[in-house]
Parts: C-alpha cells; sequence; structure tokens
C-alpha cells in the first residue's frame, strides 16, 4: 500500500511540475521587462531541478541526483550573472 501511494504521489508531484514549468516558459517568452523573464528562468531551473529529483526518486537511480546538483549550480551562476549584467550592462568588470 505504501509503495502505491509513493507512485501516485510522485506522479501528481510530476506533473505539477510540469505545468510549472509550462509556466515558466510562458512567463518567459511573454515577460513584459527583462526582470521577469529572469525570475521565470529561475523559478524554471529550480522546477526541472525539483523534476529531476523526483524522477530520481522514482526510478531509485542516483545520477538523477548528481545531475539535479549541476542544474543547481549552473542556474544559480547563470540567475547572478543575469541580475549583474541588468544592474551593470556588463558581466565582467
Amino acid at each position: 500500500m505504501n509503495v502505491l501511494v509513493l507512485f501516485v504521489t510522485l506522479w501528481i508531484v510530476q506533473g505539477a511540475l510540469a505545468l510549472a514549468m509550462c509556466m515558466c516558459v510562458y512567463r518567459m517568452v511573454l515577460g513584459p521587462r527583462a526582470q521577469d523573464r529572469i525570475l521565470a528562468l529561475d523559478a524554471l531551473y529550480v522546477s526541472a531541478m525539483l523534476q529531476l529529483l523526483a524522477f530520481g526518486v522514482r526510478t531509485g537511480s542516483t545520477v538523477y541526483f548528481e545531475t539535479a546538483l549541476i542544474i543547481g549550480m549552473l542556474g544559480f551562476v547563470a540567475t547572478v550573472a543575469l541580475a549583474k549584467f541588468l544592474m551593470r550592462g556588463e558581466v565582467i568588470e
């Protein structure tokens, strides 16, 4: 019974995360300002990272956890670089 509950819950979580990713892509495409697009990109990489974690729990493989860690690090660096670009107009001084 517990395995069935976990299985169903993971499918619901992955569906909700897929919906969140679709909404983030929508905001990235139609965002009125650059700040909205950066925030949508930030939410998109977090949703993608959580999607991989849920898939890793479902399959029991550790490869997805390592991939989620890499996505988290690269997403953070990208967000900081884009924020710095918006603030100063250049990334590398």
